[in-house]
C-alpha cells in the first residue's frame, strides 16, 4: 500500500509527541514541516527523518500536494489554515482547541461541510487506553445497563509555584481561559465518550494561584441524557500523589445499578460488583509517547478511517457539542445557575 503523504504546521511544545507518533506511522510519509520559527522547522526534520522545511504554508500545500495536513497551532490560527487546506483540498487533523469561540469553530465546520475535505479534531484523551477498556466494560455492561454517575477527579500540581508553566507552556499563564478551555475540554469529551451526550451543566470556575490570569480549579456538575449524572473535580494548583501525575491525569470512579468500575492514577482498573469485593482488571497499555500512547492511537485512528472512508470519532462537526458545553461551563459559573445544553 503507497503511504499517504502528510505534511505538518506548528512545532511548539506539543509538536514532539506528533512528530514521534508520525515516525512510527508505517503508512505516513511526512514531506514537509512549517514553523513561525524556522531554525524549530528545521531541527524536527533533522530529529524525525522527515522530508524538508517551508517558510511559506500555501508554498508546501502546492510543492508537495499532501493527502493530509496535521495543524499543530494556537486556536487562533485554525480558522485560515482550515480554510487554506479546504481550498487546496487536504484532509486536515487540527489540535484542540479547535478556536478561540463556539462562533468560529461553528465556522471552521461549515466550511468543512461545504467541501468535499474530511477533518478530524486530535482530541487524543478519548484514545487513551484507559478510557478505550472503560468504554469496552461499558458496552459489555459489567455493571448493568443503568449508569449512575461518573466522576473524575484531576490534580496536576504543575500550577501553584510563582513561575508556574514557565518551564513548559509559559503561554499558559497569560490566558483568560486556562483550564476548561485547554484541559476540561478533553475531560467533556470522555464524559460524553463513556456515558453520551451532556445535557445541562452547573459550574463553579476560581483562580488559585494570583500570578495567572485564568481559572485553575473548577467543580463542575454535569447531567446526562441517560438520566445518570457526573461530576469533574479538577484543579491545577494541588497535588497528586501519583508517581506521574500527567499518566492517567485523573482517577475516574463510575457507578451503575450493577456496581462499580475504578480507574487510578497509575493506570489500574478494577470492577466491583455489588456485594462484592474489588478486583483488579487485566488489559495492556504502554507507558511510552504520551499518557498512554494515546498520540500515537489518535493519529492511527485518522489514518485508518481517511483511507477507509468510515467516520472519525471526533469529526469536526460532532466535536461541535463538546464546545457548546464548554461554553455552557463558562457561563454557568458566571451566572451562578444551572443551564441547559441545546
Amino acid at each position: 500500500m503507497p503511504k499517504l503523504k502528510g505534511v505538518c504546521i506548528g512545532a511548539g511544545y506539543f509538536s514532539q509527541f506528533h512528530f514521534e507518533a508520525w515516525q512510527r506511522l508505517e503508512n505516513v510519509d511526512i514531506v514537509g514541516v512549517y514553523d513561525l520559527v524556522k531554525e524549530r522547522a528545521e531541527s524536527v526534520v533533522v530529529k524525525y527523518g522527515f522530508n524538508k522545511t517551508y517558510d511559506d504554508v500555501e508554498k508546501m500545500f502546492l510543492k508537495e500536494r499532501p493527502d493530509f495536513v496535521d495543524i499543530i497551532t494556537p486556536p487562533e490560527t485554525h480558522l485560515e489554515l482550515c480554510q487554506l487546506a479546504i481550498k487546496h483540498q487536504i484532509a486536515i487533523i487540527c489540535q484542540k482547541p479547535l478556536a478561540p469561540t463556539l462562533a468560529e469553530s461553528t465556522e471552521i465546520a461549515k466550511y468543512v461541510e461545504k467541501s468535499t475535505v474530511r477533518m478530524m479534531v486530535h482530541e487524543n484523551f478519548r484514545f487513551q487506553p484507559w478510557h478505550r477498556e472503560l468504554k469496552k466494560l461499558l458496552d459489555q455492561n459489567v455493571i448493568g445497563a443503568q449508569l449512575h454517575t461518573i466522576h473524575l477527579r484531576m490534580r496536576m500540581g504543575d500550577g501553584w509555584q510563582t513561575d508556574a508553566y514557565m518551564n513548559r507552556q509559559p503561554y499558559f499563564r497569560e490566558m483568560e481561559r486556562l483550564l476548561i478551555y485547554e484541559t476540561g475540554i478533553h475531560f467533556i469529551d470522555v464524559f460524553q465518550y463513556l456515558m453520551g451526550d451532556i445535557t445541562q451543566v452547573y459550574a463553579k470556575l476560581k483562580t488559585l494561584n494570583p500570578n495567572i490570569k485564568g481559572e485553575d480549579f473548577a467543580w463542575v456538575h454535569f447531567d446526562f441524557a441517560n438520566q445518570a449524572l457526573g461530576f469533574l473535580d479538577a484543579n491545577r494548583y494541588n497535588e497528586n500523589i501519583a508517581e506521574d501525575p500527567r499518566l492517567t491525569f485523573g482517577s475516574v470512579l463510575i457507578e451503575g445499578e450493577g456496581g462499580s468500575l475504578r480507574l487510578y492514577d497509575n493506570g489500574n482498573i478494577t470492577i466491583q460488583p455489588l456485594g462484592k469485593q474489588e478486583r483488579p482488571h487485566k488489559y495492556a497499555f504502554l507507558k511510552q509517547n504520551f499518557s498512554g500512547d494515546c498520540v500515537f492511537h489518535t493519529q492511527s485512528h485518522f489514518i485508518e478511517n481517511l483511507i477507509s472512508g468510515n467516520p472519525f470519532e471526533t469529526d469536526v462537526t460532532r466535536y461541535l457539542r463538546n464546545i457548546k458545553v464548554l461554553e455552557k461551563v463558562y457561563e454557568s459559573s458566571e451566572k451562578g445557575i444551572p443551564l441547559p445544553v441545546d
